[in-house]
């Protein structure tokens, strides 16, 4: 039997490359986008990562409402409105940890070694990780939203103050997300990171205006509960959703958010190249 030869393959013929020309090195915001892609792809693999910072806010929006909204607010449709944008606001703050997790995940690994070795530029690999908590931070939100439109929800300033709602939320996520990338690399193992964000994030949440009105609270808690940033953004988030919101108080987020990456993100930097 004669075996005739296969002279004709579909496969592309290489791209010879010219001595000593090389391609282009990659930007910060491509390099950024590359590693934002990694991340959705680790989060598509595996979506458990992100089970508990959608599932969380979730049943605290569904038991809050029917257990407690009757006695709080007189009806469970009128806390619904009062609560649903804390539970947004829960959401940002759950899912920002994960940056802190992923960080120190990729060092303990000597992931991070590897891609400071490769020719990109070095923080691409910590911003990448911000907006991929992000896209997690638009993920939760819309779940959230969708929940609490399927009991009852209706804000009154429409889908315009939903979306800016939702965009100053994911925005002062992806600010916090500096804060917990700088402490991922800090510590030395993911579950401390898990641990510390448990016992920081809800005295923050519950001493806050998230859950209930102040009003009720004692003086020293209330003058807290006051000061609290996330108190500010709550309150700013049930402004955009009920068409109320001011311009200083949309102002006063955006300034605070900028102020935590201003603090947060040359640490973490440092942190990163010396990991």
């Amino acid at each position: 039997m004669t075996i005739t030869p296969v002279e004709h393959l579909d496969t592309p013929a290489p791209i010879p490359l010219r001595p000593g020309v090389r391609p282009p090195r990659a930007t910060p915001l491509v390099a950024s986008v590359t590693f934002l892609t990694r991340g959705l792809l680790k989060l598509r693999r595996v979506p458990e990562q992100a089970a508990d910072a959608v599932l969380i806010p979730v049943i605290f929006t569904v038991l809050f409402t029917y257990l407690f909204g009757g006695a709080l607010a007189g009806s469970t449709s009128n806390y619904l409105q009062y609560l649903l944008p804390g539970t947004l606001v829960m959401t940002a703050l759950l899912v920002t940890v994960y940056a802190g997790v992923g960080l120190n995940t990729d060092k303990s690994r000597g992931v991070i070694d590897r891609f400071r070795s490769m020719p990109v530029w070095s923080p691409a690999h910590v911003t990448g990780a911000l907006l991929t908590e992000g896209a997690r931070a638009l993920v939760g939100s819309t779940i959230v939203i969708g929940v609490g439109m399927a009991m009852g929800f209706r804000p009154a300033g429409g889908m315009t103050g939903v979306l800016a709602a939702v965009g100053i939320v994911v925005a002062f996520a992806t600010s916090l997300a500096w804060v917990w990338a700088a402490i991922g690399l800090a510590l030395r193992s993911p579950t401390a990171v898990s641990t510390l964000s448990f016992l920081v994030q809800f005295p923050l949440v519950f001493a806050s205006n998230v859950f209930v009105d102040p009003k009720t609270m004692p003086a020293w808690l209330h003058a807290f509960v006051e000061v609290n940033p996330i108190s500010l953004l709550a309150t700013t988030v049930r402004h955009l959703m009920a068409g109320t919101s001011s311009g200083a108080e949309i102002a006063g987020v955006v300034l605070a958010a900028a102020a935590i990456s201003a603090a947060f993100a040359p640490p973490t930097i440092r942190l990163y190249r010396a990991a």
